[in-house]
């Protein structure tokens, strides 16, 4: 009887750890980064209920000047920005704890370059790497064990540049971002219509080299801005600024090959555009991207699962000025808008069976919003 006793008691730890291995959180924090050119002081934290679509403020961090992109360490333990800052660019570090959404400055170091615009970490948090805009290269931040930044250690500048004298005069690094595996770090260059492709190495002091072949070109004046990988790691879908259009690619092991190109402008379309986010659903089924200025929608595409290319869905408007970034939450159920030029963030309902975005009822005003990132609450 005893025995039987304890096999019970087995049996039921084991399937209340499952349980709860499995459980799918129901909140999450959403942390906002801004412009702090208008109404807004720094990063801002929400909490963003999943059953509901509803936002609730936890908390922000004030003083920290145009914390525009942020990212998230894999432990949600830290995170870091980017301060947009003219020829004084930086990067800052923070502690963050998500019960109250506290985030706690650890330190500042200069970008090495003019306007950073993004900043990526590897998962073990050895190195964060920074797109510096305006100079057009790539820096490189070994990080300390307590999270904290220590100075660049590597610097790669770009050269070139473009057809279009008015945006093109000289190379413009808008992203830095891993490969799924973390073997390269690709980098676009707005201003030069490139991919470049390095190889990574965590270990190095200098741990970028140029991979073979070290960058792919786009069309002349479509100017590549974001891209994100397929689920399956087999994908690569690349966002042009300039042109509104998605490039894919079949990634090849780091020697992307073009499989498709899809123009995101409605025919017809009169008027400015400005493409600027690509994010996928979490089930791998649709690809979303928003288009700004007078353009400003996000587009719906469905994604061929045995070629990876795209089928139009959808154009919904965002109700708002300058779709910058939106986030799509863990769960897939809501596709959240920061309208950078309208000051607010809107929440719309995603139909998980077919892709298409409806409005709700959800909002909030926040000023200059330019980055979503979603980070587990429980």
């Amino acid at each position: 009887m005893k025995r039987f006793l304890l096999i019970l008691a087995l049996l039921f730890s084991v399937l209340s750890y499952a349980q709860k291995k499995d459980k799918t959180p129901s909140t999450y924090d959403l942390l906002i980064g801004t412009y702090t050119k208008g109404k807004s002081k720094g990063i801002m934290v929400y909490r963003f209920y999943v059953e509901s679509g509803k936002l609730a403020y936890l908390n922000q961090i004030e003083g920290v000047s145009n914390p525009s992109y942020l990212c998230v360490s894999k432990d949600n333990h830290f995170v870091y920005a980017v301060n947009e800052d003219g020829k004084d660019g930086g990067v800052s570090s923070f502690t963050f704890e998500p019960n109250p959404g506290r985030l706690t400055l650890l330190n500042k170091q200069p970008s090495a370059g003019a306007d950073p615009c993004y900043i990526s970490i590897d998962k073990d948090r050895r190195n964060a790497f920074v797109a510096n805009y305006s100079s057009g290269n790539l820096t490189v931040l070994p990080i300390n064990k307590d999270g904290s930044l220590q100075p660049v250690s590597q610097n790669i500048q770009d050269e070139g540049k473009g057809p279009d004298a008015s945006r093109q005069e000289g190379p413009h690094v808008h992203m830095a971002y891993f490969s799924p595996n973390e073997k390269y770090m690709l980098f676009t260059d707005l201003g030069t219509d490139k991919l470049n492709i390095y190889r990574y190495h965590s270990s190095e002091a200098q741990p970028l080299t140029p991979a073979k072949p070290a960058s792919i070109s786009v069309k002349p004046g479509k100017g590549p801005r974001h891209m994100v990988f397929s689920p399956d790691k087999k994908y690569l879908y690349l966002l042009q600024e300039m042109g509104s259009a998605i490039n894919v690619y079949k990634f090849n092991g780091g020697d992307p090959k073009e499989v498709q190109s899809v123009d995101m402008l409605p025919a017809g379309f009169k008027g400015t555009n400005g493409a600027a986010a690509i994010h996928i659903s979490p089930d791998g089924r649709f690809l979303y991207a928003s288009d700004r200025l007078d353009a400003s929608a996000i587009l719906v595409y469905a994604i061929n699962q045995e070629n990876g290319q795209l089928s139009f869905i959808q154009r919904q408007l965002t109700y708002g000025k300058n779709p910058r970034d939106f986030a799509i939450d863990p769960s897939g159920k809501y596709l959240l808008v920061a309208n950078q030029d309208s000051d607010n963030i809107l929440v719309f309902k995603i139909n998980q069976a077919t892709g298409v975005l409806s409005l709700s009822r959800y909002r909030i005003d926040i000023g200059n919003p330019v980055c979503l990132k979603f980070t587990p609450a429980e």
